[in-house]
């Protein structure tokens, strides 16, 4: 079996190309690698998989010297006739789509990254997939689409229709997309609305990362909404187990979307309170208001992906944010 995945130079994507890649299957992936975060830290995830400096070329194969099952291409899921040209050649079974424009408080500022990467990328995925006999499309979704709802925990039969913010919209567009494509072509689309996932190697532009670094150099941290917040922090590895159940499993309904989260939510100061024992110092805090296009609370219903694939997130709070820490102190010495 080979499959694609997108945005194997990001956080998620990064972490499931290493699990796939020691099964029995081939992995191509892709990524732009863009300047939203430093693509040092990019760079660096590619190297832990083998995958050269190389990578910096657009549109070459590059083989990883690290898994014999495992190439990249660096690539713009916006460049639609290399899109196409790469399905052709590759012959892909399965799609993992990964990449995106990721970010709620960048989407206020830089409305058009959004539209580009997330609905005319994932556009160009689609029609690829349609026009090249792909048997399954999982992509990302997010919990952003919820918005502001009160109603808990977040289930996928709760109503979807007020984003606060252009990236829980275009994340909410995915899923119309996909639902037309399935309905209109016949292949089966798998959503996955993500649940603040954390870990090693994630992304800089998450709080748990710069809480971490501004604690380790004394400045203080911003606690948004007086710290009345709450969000359902999922392990990186509990995340990845979920979606390999997914693809390793013929998809239940020709499209559905799952929450895919820990299904515990974790009030802010507490999680900070994590972060500041495992780094064995104490946080200077600067209380602030609720930020534009931010929500109260985020609590995922896991309910569906737990009776159709097994789905069993198990790893603690206190476990996760030991390793993200371990790793943090490692990486950035």
């Amino acid at each position: 079996m080979k499959i694609l995945v997108t945005g194997t130079a990001g956080f998620i994507g990064f972490h499931l190309v290493n699990q796939l890649v020691r099964q029995d299957v081939e992995v191509v992936g892709i990524d732009n690698i863009n300047d939203y975060y430093s693509p040092d830290l990019k760079f660096a995830r590619l190297a832990e998989a083998g995958v050269s400096d190389e990578a910096a070329a657009w549109n070459k194969k590059v083989a990883s010297s690290r898994y014999p099952n495992y190439s990249f291409v660096r690539m713009k899921l916006e460049d639609r006739e290399q899109l196409n040209r790469l399905f052709e050649t590759e012959k892909f079974d399965l799609v993992c789509n990964l990449a995106a424009q990721a970010g709620v408080r960048y989407s206020i500022e830089n409305p058009q990254a959004y539209i580009d990467s997330n609905i005319v990328g994932f556009a160009n995925i689609l029609e690829a997939c349609r026009h090249h006999n792909i048997q399954h499309l999982v992509y990302a979704s997010s919990s952003s689409v919820y918005g502001n709802s009160s109603k808990m925990p977040l289930s996928t039969t709760d109503a979807v229709d007020n984003p606060v913010s252009l990236y829980a919209a275009t994340k909410k567009s995915n899923e119309l997309m996909a639902h037309t494509y399935s309905h209109l072509y016949g292949f089966a689309t798998t959503g996955l609305r993500f649940f603040t996932v954390y870990g090693p190697w994630g992304r800089p532009d998450m709080a748990y990362f710069s809480f971490t670094k501004n604690i380790l150099d004394g400045k203080p941290i911003k606690v948004f909404n007086q710290g009345e917040l709450y969000r359902d922090f999922t392990y990186i590895d509990d995340i990845v187990d979920g979606i390999i159940k997914i693809l390793n499993s013929k998809p239940k309904t020709p499209y559905k979307v799952y929450n895919i989260g820990n299904s515990t939510p974790v009030k802010l100061v507490d999680f900070i309170g994590t972060i500041e024992t495992a780094l064995g110092k104490e946080a200077a805090k600067e209380y602030v208001e609720m930020q534009p296009g931010d929500v109260y609370k985020t609590f995922a219903d896991v309910s569906d992906l737990e009776n159709d694939f097994g789905y069993a997130p198990d790893t603690p709070l206190e476990k996760g944010i030991g390793q993200f820490v371990k790793w943090y102190v490692d990486y950035y010495r």
